[in-house]
Protein backbone atom coordinates (compact mmCIF):
# COMPACT_ATOMS: atom_id res chain seq x y z
CA UNK A 1 0.00 0.00 0.00
CA UNK A 2 1.47 3.48 -0.48
CA UNK A 3 1.93 5.99 1.58
CA UNK A 4 -1.82 8.32 2.41
CA UNK A 5 -0.66 11.66 0.62
CA UNK A 6 -3.10 13.96 1.75
CA UNK A 7 -5.70 15.18 -1.79
CA UNK A 8 -5.26 18.69 -3.00
CA UNK A 9 -7.35 21.31 -4.16
CA UNK A 10 -6.89 23.35 -7.01
CA UNK A 11 -5.34 26.94 -5.47
CA UNK A 12 -3.14 29.68 -6.84
CA UNK A 13 0.03 28.09 -4.72
CA UNK A 14 -0.55 25.02 -6.32
CA UNK A 15 -0.84 26.66 -9.88
CA UNK A 16 2.30 28.08 -9.49
CA UNK A 17 3.70 25.02 -8.43
CA UNK A 18 2.49 23.32 -11.40
CA UNK A 19 4.23 26.13 -13.34
CA UNK A 20 7.47 26.28 -11.40
CA UNK A 21 7.49 22.17 -11.84
CA UNK A 22 7.33 22.02 -16.25
CA UNK A 23 9.98 24.81 -15.79
CA UNK A 24 12.80 23.19 -13.88
CA UNK A 25 11.42 19.70 -15.96
CA UNK A 26 12.13 21.55 -19.61
CA UNK A 27 15.31 23.34 -17.75
CA UNK A 28 17.37 20.17 -16.83
CA UNK A 29 16.03 18.26 -19.85
CA UNK A 30 14.34 15.81 -17.96
CA UNK A 31 16.70 15.60 -14.63
CA UNK A 32 14.65 17.63 -12.51
CA UNK A 33 10.93 16.44 -11.89
CA UNK A 34 10.93 13.26 -13.17
CA UNK A 35 9.31 12.05 -9.83
CA UNK A 36 6.88 13.03 -7.68
CA UNK A 37 6.13 11.54 -4.38
CA UNK A 38 5.04 7.89 -5.72
CA UNK A 39 4.72 8.74 -9.45
CA UNK A 40 6.99 9.40 -12.14
CA UNK A 41 6.34 12.69 -14.11
CA UNK A 42 6.00 13.43 -17.75
CA UNK A 43 5.41 16.56 -19.72
CA UNK A 44 2.41 16.46 -22.38
CA UNK A 45 2.19 18.82 -25.00
CA UNK A 46 -1.37 18.82 -26.91
CA UNK A 47 -2.23 21.29 -29.34
CA UNK A 48 -5.14 23.75 -27.64
CA UNK A 49 -8.85 22.63 -29.15
CA UNK A 50 -9.55 26.93 -28.97
CA UNK A 51 -6.04 28.42 -29.73
CA UNK A 52 -4.17 25.82 -31.71
CA UNK A 53 -1.49 26.97 -29.57
CA UNK A 54 0.91 24.31 -28.14
CA UNK A 55 0.22 23.72 -24.21
CA UNK A 56 2.26 22.04 -22.20
CA UNK A 57 1.39 20.42 -19.23
CA UNK A 58 3.11 18.08 -16.13
CA UNK A 59 1.57 14.95 -15.41
CA UNK A 60 2.21 11.95 -13.15
CA UNK A 61 2.00 8.69 -15.25
CA UNK A 62 2.25 4.86 -14.93
CA UNK A 63 3.34 2.32 -16.76
CA UNK A 64 1.56 -0.48 -18.13
CA UNK A 65 2.36 -2.73 -20.41
CA UNK A 66 4.49 -0.62 -22.40
CA UNK A 67 1.80 2.04 -22.23
CA UNK A 68 1.78 5.54 -20.40
CA UNK A 69 -0.75 5.98 -18.26
CA UNK A 70 -2.65 9.24 -17.09
CA UNK A 71 -5.23 10.58 -15.30
CA UNK A 72 -7.54 13.03 -15.73
CA UNK A 73 -8.64 13.90 -12.27
CA UNK A 74 -8.02 18.18 -12.09
CA UNK A 75 -8.14 17.13 -8.32
CA UNK A 76 -11.67 15.89 -8.14
CA UNK A 77 -12.86 19.35 -9.63
CA UNK A 78 -15.82 19.58 -11.56
CA UNK A 79 -14.54 19.89 -15.08
CA UNK A 80 -12.20 17.87 -17.08
CA UNK A 81 -8.66 19.32 -17.02
CA UNK A 82 -7.86 21.84 -20.35
CA UNK A 83 -5.27 18.93 -21.70
CA UNK A 84 -8.05 15.85 -21.67
CA UNK A 85 -10.22 18.13 -23.94
CA UNK A 86 -7.62 19.14 -26.03
CA UNK A 87 -6.81 15.38 -26.82
CA UNK A 88 -10.34 14.78 -27.32
CA UNK A 89 -10.45 17.38 -30.14
CA UNK A 90 -7.00 15.90 -31.31
CA UNK A 91 -5.77 12.70 -29.62
CA UNK A 92 -1.95 13.13 -31.67
CA UNK A 93 0.35 15.11 -28.88
CA UNK A 94 3.86 14.75 -28.09
CA UNK A 95 5.41 13.33 -24.47
CA UNK A 96 8.62 14.46 -22.99
CA UNK A 97 9.91 11.40 -20.19
CA UNK A 98 12.82 12.06 -18.44
CA UNK A 99 15.29 13.34 -21.73
CA UNK A 100 13.31 11.32 -24.29
CA UNK A 101 10.99 13.74 -26.84
CA UNK A 102 8.23 11.35 -28.59
CA UNK A 103 4.63 11.95 -30.46
CA UNK A 104 1.95 9.71 -29.20
CA UNK A 105 -1.66 9.05 -29.47
CA UNK A 106 -3.86 9.20 -26.36
CA UNK A 107 -6.73 6.99 -25.80
CA UNK A 108 -9.19 6.86 -22.77
CA UNK A 109 -9.13 3.18 -21.17
CA UNK A 110 -12.82 1.93 -20.86
CA UNK A 111 -14.12 -1.59 -19.27
CA UNK A 112 -12.57 -3.54 -17.53
CA UNK A 113 -9.08 -2.58 -18.50
CA UNK A 114 -10.17 0.86 -16.98
CA UNK A 115 -10.95 -0.71 -14.02
CA UNK A 116 -7.67 -2.60 -13.55
CA UNK A 117 -5.78 0.44 -14.11
CA UNK A 118 -8.19 2.38 -11.74
CA UNK A 119 -7.40 -0.04 -8.83
CA UNK A 120 -3.80 0.42 -9.86
CA UNK A 121 -3.79 4.58 -9.54
CA UNK A 122 -5.28 4.44 -5.93
CA UNK A 123 -3.48 1.78 -5.08
CA UNK A 124 -0.34 4.14 -6.11
CA UNK A 125 -1.77 7.31 -4.56
CA UNK A 126 -5.23 7.02 -2.08
CA UNK A 127 -5.84 10.55 -2.80
CA UNK A 128 -7.38 9.45 -6.54
CA UNK A 129 -10.23 8.04 -4.33
CA UNK A 130 -10.64 11.32 -2.79
CA UNK A 131 -10.87 12.81 -6.09
CA UNK A 132 -13.13 10.69 -7.44
CA UNK A 133 -15.66 11.23 -4.14
CA UNK A 134 -15.21 14.76 -4.93
CA UNK A 135 -16.95 14.72 -8.17
CA UNK A 136 -19.61 13.41 -10.25
CA UNK A 137 -17.41 13.40 -13.29
CA UNK A 138 -15.92 9.96 -14.25
CA UNK A 139 -12.47 10.71 -13.95
CA UNK A 140 -10.81 9.55 -17.49
CA UNK A 141 -7.85 7.22 -17.48
CA UNK A 142 -5.99 7.87 -20.71
CA UNK A 143 -3.08 6.07 -22.51
CA UNK A 144 -0.35 7.88 -24.25
CA UNK A 145 0.72 5.01 -26.48
CA UNK A 146 3.79 5.95 -28.77
CA UNK A 147 2.71 6.65 -32.67
CA UNK A 148 4.80 4.87 -34.90
CA UNK A 149 4.17 6.72 -37.78
CA UNK A 150 5.51 9.56 -36.00
CA UNK A 151 1.81 11.01 -35.91
CA UNK A 152 2.43 13.48 -33.01
CA UNK A 153 1.03 16.09 -35.65
CA UNK A 154 2.25 19.40 -36.02
CA UNK A 155 2.92 19.16 -32.05
CA UNK A 156 6.15 17.39 -32.78
CA UNK A 157 9.05 19.18 -32.62
CA UNK A 158 7.44 21.92 -31.07
CA UNK A 159 8.62 20.82 -27.25
CA UNK A 160 12.19 22.49 -28.51
CA UNK A 161 11.34 25.74 -29.34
Amino acid sequence: MAKRVAAVRISPLLRMGWRLHRWLYRLSGGRIGTRLGPWSALLLVTRGRKSGERRTVGLNYLTDDGRLVVVGSYAGEDRHPAWWLNLLADPRAQVQVGAALYPVTAREVEGPDRDRLWALVVETDPSYATYQDRTTRRIPVVVLERAADGSGGDVAGTLTS
